[in-house]
């Protein structure tokens, strides 16, 4: 059981609508169905009676929304003690290309939050934040990796990576018709690269080695053109637009997701980090709400 359930749970005992109850948690339908459900296995009883018309409480769900309440109302009290704690503990971050743009507006109040300026590869800010140079850090991390730094990730979000293809075509495309480019520069494409072996692996994608930096770019839509096939995209941001004569399809069965984690030293007690953590990624919607329709290396976190 989690405190984002909780809050989930108590935003559709007051509207009595999943829809409405979604739309004003600013997350999808189906995942604060497939939320509620995991909550009723956790606490072992139906929480809601739902049709298609309506939706009321059961007798045990009515019993648990003051609880609930007092619960979150804890929580929320927990954290504005430790707040007024870490506020003047700065807290460094390092990130890789994405970041939440509203990072600071959650963190206002809570710490003094220094977004560090070396932009680095994902496996460098992991072991920044393992060697102390920074606190926390907003990258791709596997399992095994945490294990061996002696780090803790929380889900922070995802880019759901799509595929650029020649052409006016916009349709759907298999990852057997795809190709991804591996990159020779192991020190920054190191994690990528992994990622995407392993995905040309999993689902029988085309891997195709490039030595000219031409992961994004210019030099990507070049390979595109070259290649005359659908290139899967990577999550490193470029200010490149898609040029017009190649389009974005949606690669399916399954959907390729890259994670990105926010990670710490593991059990850092600091106030100030555990404030910042908790600020970041408790209210982050799920990954999908379908999770056999997503694919996730073997070793990442959220698998």
């Amino acid at each position: 059981m989690e405190l984002r359930q909780l809050r989930y749970f108590v935003a559709v005992a007051e509207e009595l609508n999943f829809g409405r109850a979604a739309a004003s948690l600013h997350i999808a339908g189906p995942s604060l169905s497939q939320q509620i459900k995991a909550l009723e296995r956790d606490l072992g009883v139906r929480l809601f009676d739902r049709d298609r018309r309506s939706v009321t409480l059961t007798p045990s769900g009515d019993a648990l929304v003051a609880p609930a309440r007092d619960l979150l109302k804890q929580a929320d009290e927990l954290r504005r003690s430790a707040a007024g704690l870490s506020k003047a503990e700065p807290v460094r971050l390092g990130y890789v290309s994405w970041h939440p743009p509203d990072l600071l507006t959650r963190v206002s109040g809570i710490a003094q939050l220094r977004i560090d300026a070396w932009v680095m590869p994902s496996h460098t800010q992991a072991a920044r934040v393992a060697d102390g140079s920074v606190d926390l850090a907003i990258a791709w991390i596997k399992t095994s990796a945490l294990a061996e730094q002696g780090l803790e990730a929380r889900f922070i979000g995802a880019d759901r990576l799509y595929a650029v293809s020649p052409g006016p075509d916009d349709s759907p495309v298999q990852p057997k018709d795809v190709v991804v480019l591996v990159d020779s520069d192991i020190a920054t494409w190191s994690s990528w690269n992994d990622y995407a072996e392993e995905w040309a692996r999993a689902t029988g994608a085309r891997l195709e080695y490039v030595d000219d930096g031409g992961l994004t770019g210019p030099a990507f839509h070049e390979h595109i053109r070259r290649l005359r096939r659908p290139v899967l995209n990577n999550p490193k941001r470029t200010t490149t637009p898609t040029p017009p004569d190649l389009t974005e399809r949606p690669v399916v069965d399954p959907a390729p997701y890259w994670t990105w984690s926010l990670i710490s030293r593991r059990d850092d007690p600091r106030a100030a980090i555990q404030s910042t953590m908790h600020a970041l990624t408790d209210d982050v919607p799920p990954l999908c709400a379908d999770l056999s329709t997503c694919w996730l290396p073997a070793d990442d976190p959220y698998r």
